[in-house]
């Protein structure tokens, strides 16, 4: 039996810890397509687009790693990729809580789909895309926990948003 094994998530952005789980499973599996969720409700720095974008330039080391964006429920685009084997990404008793009750949920809406929880290599345990632009917007150096493009992507990206901010400033003043 085939297993087509997808790693979903908002990516925004990517950091190394994702890259350290991508890599690890890419080296088990056969082929691993990374869904990134467009995710509405959540108040992205990156649009979809660049997070694909970001992933794609991120991954290309990699031969049988694709990269895709999605809208709605992960359930559906699992079910359109037929896919069966999800990886998730934990790094605290509280994110298997979260998940372990997601892939109930999971397993509800998409009988036979599986879940595969891998923990990040040690150095990347406290990682998160949370706290990468936190000390990003704070002008903090992020270098040594994202690639190389999204280090500067997000340093392009906040430079355009002080520069906005201050457009704003000066238009009120």
């Amino acid at each position: 039996m085939s297993n087509h094994v997808i790693y979903p998530g908002t990516f925004d952005p990517v950091t190394n810890g994702h890259i350290d789980i991508i890599t690890r499973a890419a080296k088990m599996f056969d082929h691993l397509t990374i869904g990134v969720a467009a995710s509405p409700s959540k108040n992205t720095m990156f649009s979809l687009e660049e997070r694909v974008e970001l992933l794609k330039a991120a991954v290309t080391d990699l031969s049988n790693v694709s990269v895709q964006g999605f809208s709605g429920l992960l359930v559906d685009f699992v079910e359109q990729q037929n896919g069966n084997v999800l990886i998730r990404g934990l790094r605290t008793t509280m994110d298997f809580e979260y998940e372990f009750g997601l892939t109930s949920m999971y397993r509800k809406l998409l009988p036979g789909l599986e879940s595969i929880f891998l923990t990040p290599s040690e150095e990347f345990a406290f990682l998160s895309s949370t706290i990468v632009r936190e000390v990003a917007i704070h002008g903090g150096d992020v270098s040594n926990f994202v690639p190389e493009i999204v280090a500067k992507a997000l340093e392009e990206k906040n430079a355009l948003n002080r520069y906005k901010k201050r457009a704003i400033q000066l238009a009120f003043y």
